[in-house]
């Protein structure tokens, strides 16, 4: 009678399953962004969201949960029910670098179920006008005259700003000093304002100001050169063929979440971004679409987990 009973149990368990899989979704969906509203991965998630919700019939309702580096989100959605209704926009500085590089961050990008990789963007190294370089060998001549006068800003401590800028340091064997600040928002003001003298972020977060000559973009961290500002050079044409840095954003979902739903979600997630207008709003932001199943966005964050905590080696970041 135990045996029966258990096997009772299982078989109960799995129909309460099957079902939940076979209703979802019957209420709101939250998509955590672990970072401020106005930053790039937050545009990005209000930019899918009302697609996903005509998709999937319920709301898709994005909820900011800053600070640590990303951690602070990150770790929310880790310990979310696996059921679906709660997502995490990975970004590279969630998902891959802070992991790597603060001490206690408590997961990997491999902790998570994950579901579709959203986009990829370019970085742009900028420079304040005051500053007396419009190259990046010029930006080194002067940093190595000068050492420990120049700093650069961050969205924060483990963010990819800040790795950026220190691998920038590695490679180029200078002396800058960083500044982190709480968000991008306000790194970016610091920069313009002419506080700090120097940052990497996002090209089209960068580009109106480098348009208006606020700011001088030095040199784009992808590949190759970016539609948006093809007269900017890559790291790599400058002189870095191993610095290239690109802004992912990826989507993720607790751990033990149903492959099913995930699929599900997925789906959603490629019909958001095969539709016209989020694919001209893509373009205005530099971002390339890269809609993925759920294996595939496993393999690729399992291949960009190790890329990155190689390159915090090299940085040397510890961050408690």
């Amino acid at each position: 009678m135990r045996k029966l009973a258990t096997v009772l149990v299982a078989l109960f368990t799995h129909l309460l399953a099957f079902q939940s899989v076979e209703a979802f979704p019957d209420r709101p969906i939250k998509f955590v962004v672990a970072s401020p509203a106005g930053s790039p991965p937050d545009v990005m998630a209000r930019l899918l969201s009302e697609k996903m919700a005509a998709s999937l019939g319920q709301p898709v309702i994005v909820d900011n949960r800053p600070g640590a580096g990303g951690t602070i989100g990150a770790k929310s959605v880790l310990t979310a029910e696996p059921d679906g209704y709660t997502l995490l926009l990975g970004s590279t500085s969630t998902l891959l670098i802070a992991p790597a590089s603060y001490k206690n961050a408590g997961y990997s990008a491999a902790s998570f179920a994950p579901i579709s990789r959203i986009a990829d963007s370019s970085e742009v190294l900028s420079v304040h006008p005051s500053v007396a370089a419009n190259t990046i060998a010029e930006l080194i001549a002067l940093a190595k005259s000068k050492p420990g006068t120049l700093n650069f800003a961050s969205a924060g401590n483990g963010t990819l700003p800040h790795i950026e800028g220190e691998l920038l340091k590695a490679q180029a064997n200078i002396q800058i000093s960083h500044i982190p600040y709480r968000g991008g928002n306000n790194a970016l003001t610091g920069l313009v304002a002419g506080q700090v003298q120097i940052m990497f972020s996002t090209l089209t977060q960068m580009l109106p100001y480098i348009r208006d000559g606020k700011l001088k973009g030095l040199a784009i961290s992808s590949a190759t050169r970016s539609k948006l500002a093809p007269d900017i050079p890559t790291m790599v044409e400058s002189g870095f063929p191993q610095f290239i840095t690109t802004s992912i954003s990826t989507v993720v979902a607790p751990p033990n979440t149903p492959i099913e739903i995930r699929r599900q979600l997925a789906k959603a997630v490629a019909g958001a971004l095969a539709s016209d207008d989020v694919q001209r709003t893509l373009a205005r932001l530099g971002g390339e679409a890269r809609p993925s199943t759920p294996e595939e966005t496993t393999a690729f964050l399992a291949e960009q987990g190790q890329r990155w905590a190689d390159i915090i080696k090299v940085v040397n970041i510890a961050i408690d």
